[in-house]
């Protein structure tokens, strides 16, 4: 890109701060996410996968379980359109999940409450069950299997 990433560098600031601020903030920001045309949300998108390996795991994973919650939180119809702009990248991009912790990333979801582990895997088994079967191949290769079981995709 020949511009900055201004989507990364929020990311790590909103990952430096306390629960209090991050959570209010992060809310805010994922509102303007969708007020965004869809060529700035994949910007936005590819500019966070970038960003995230290069925040400490600890800062990472606080900012993570926010996101997790907050995504949890919102419409069915946000959380779809938030997740298929992440699937989508990721299937285009499989390298930029190279440098992440995936266990760890895992190990935070199964740590959410049940029903928050419920609502992000309804909505993940739904936008994936909609991809065509070369992009389900393509996510299969990329998930670590003990997601795909606990998912149910």
């Amino acid at each position: 890109m020949s511009h900055p990433n201004y989507a990364g560098n929020i990311i790590v600031i909103l990952a430096n701060l306390p629960d209090f601020l991050r959570k209010p903030i992060l809310q805010k920001r994922m509102e303007e996410f969708f007020t965004l045309s869809t060529p700035d949300r994949a910007e936005m998108i590819s500019n966070a996968l970038e960003a995230g390996p290069t925040i400490p795991f600890p800062s990472f994973a606080k900012l993570f379980t926010t996101w997790l919650d907050t995504i949890a939180g919102i419409s069915e119809e946000k959380r779809a359109t938030i997740f298929s702009a992440y699937i989508y990248e990721i299937i285009s991009n499989p390298q930029k999940l190279i440098p992440y912790n995936l266990d760890g990333i895992w190990e935070i979801f199964v740590s959410l409450e049940m029903q928050k582990k419920e609502t992000i895997a309804n909505s993940l088994r739904h936008i994936i069950s909609g991809l065509d079967s070369e992009q389900k191949r393509r996510l299969s290769l990329i998930i670590p299997q003990n997601a795909k079981t606990h998912i149910g995709i």
